[in-house]
């Protein structure tokens, strides 16, 4: 049998370098790598894969926008999106745009290969925890991911594919951020092909600082209004994306019954909103066994490390 001819999109280069090790046990051939949308257009006009594997957050273009343009130029090729968003709205329309499947980074590790096997097969292949009904409007549980980052970069880019995925779904988000982060992930998004000066405008995409103090009147307010301008904008059951590190510098800092009561805030704003969470917390390194964070970690649906 022919060994599949594999275009693999991803912009962070540890990741890529994962993908690439896996492919190489199993003896597939990869005919190129990139990091940008434009050029997986290009590339997959170009050469024509069997199989393409594709990120949302990716430089110029994000991933939902280039496999439209992907569907146009070949035909041919099955599309495989390995993204760290995992909102079911945003699975539904990758799967309406005519991918075969959907695989969640976090749990890439165990779910890439039968993934590959799948659609290959011309099967569908979505990760587990990221079913959904089908009755698309249909309210799903609510998501609360920590995910901890080994530097800056890292934690700024987990944010931009996690923003993102909500904007380019026509939903909002609401970060909250060092100055210096809201800054860098302005220009990762604006990278990405995300229009935020639009989304700023229409009022779905807010920035706060990270050391502002938490205010559960104003969180709740704040998303209901981002709530109502994604449904202004044509959304007709909007989510809202939070997202930032706030919680996770205030256990840096020592201040632990206060990240945990914040990441109980954030939980009991979840069952008065339709929103999803992502909180970004630094490595642990030598507090992996304190006590706090385990208290932190059992606040939270998932914990990506």
């Amino acid at each position: 049998m022919t060994s599949p001819r594999i275009l693999v999109v991803e912009d962070h280069e540890p990741f890529r370098r994962f993908i690439r090790l896996g492919l190489q046990e199993r003896e597939h051939r990869i005919i190129g790598e990139v990091s940008d949308g434009l050029e997986a257009v290009q590339l997959a006009e170009e050469l024509q894969p069997d199989l393409i594997l594709l990120d949302i957050g990716l430089q110029r273009l994000n991933g939902i926008e280039a496999a439209k343009r992907i569907r146009g130029v070949a035909p041919n090729a099955k599309l495989l999106f390995v993204s760290l968003e995992s909102s079911s709205e945003v699975v539904e329309e990758i799967l309406r745009l005519g991918a075969h499947g959907y695989v969640h980074k976090q749990r890439a590790d165990r779910d890439l290969q039968p993934a590959i096997d799948a659609v290959l097969e011309g099967k569908r292949f979505v990760s587990n925890e990221l079913e959904f009904n089908d009755a698309s409007h249909t309210q799903a549980s609510h998501r609360h991911e920590i995910f901890f980052c080994s530097d800056d970069s890292i934690l700024v880019d987990g944010l931009a594919d996690f923003i993102a995925g909500a904007l380019s779904t026509g939903n909002a988000a609401i970060v909250w951020a060092t100055e210096v982060h809201q800054e860098i992930l302005v220009e990762r998004l604006r990278a990405r092909g995300v229009d935020i000066d639009a989304a700023v405008q229409a009022g779905t995409y807010i920035s706060s600082d990270a050391a502002e103090t938490p205010d559960p009147v104003r969180m709740l307010q704040a998303v209901r209004d981002l709530s109502e301008a994604a449904s202004k904008a044509g959304t007709k059951h909007p989510r809202v994306a939070v997202c930032g590190e706030r919680a996770g510098r205030l256990w840096a800092e020592g201040k632990t019954d206060a990240a945990i009561r914040l990441e109980q805030l954030c939980n009991e704003l979840a069952q008065q909103c339709d929103i999803e969470i992502l909180c970004a917390y630094p490595s642990p390194e030598d507090r992996a066994d304190d006590r706090a964070l385990k208290v932190i970690c059992a606040e939270h649906t998932a914990v990506v490390r």
